[in-house]
């Protein structure tokens, strides 16, 4: 049994109108690690219970290895 929580959905009407802070480009939606994606920034903005944090300092760096 897993203790980890598991990730609250995002409305899917607030996926269409988010772009990107830095960007202003479409997101991509990772169900799998619970994050949006800025191809154009190379950034990967989290969702903590179900609310996208859209902060460039809180996103992670793409690893395009």
């Amino acid at each position: 049994m897993s203790d980890a929580p598991k990730p609250v959905p995002v409305d899917p009407k607030l996926l269409e109108i988010l772009v990107c802070p830095l960007t202003k480009t479409a997101l991509e939606y990772d169900r799998e690690h619970n994050e949006l994606i800025s191809r154009a920034a190379g950034l990967a903005y989290p969702i903590r219970d179900g609310i996208p944090i859209m902060l460039a300092d809180e996103a992670r760096q793409l690893d395009d290895a």
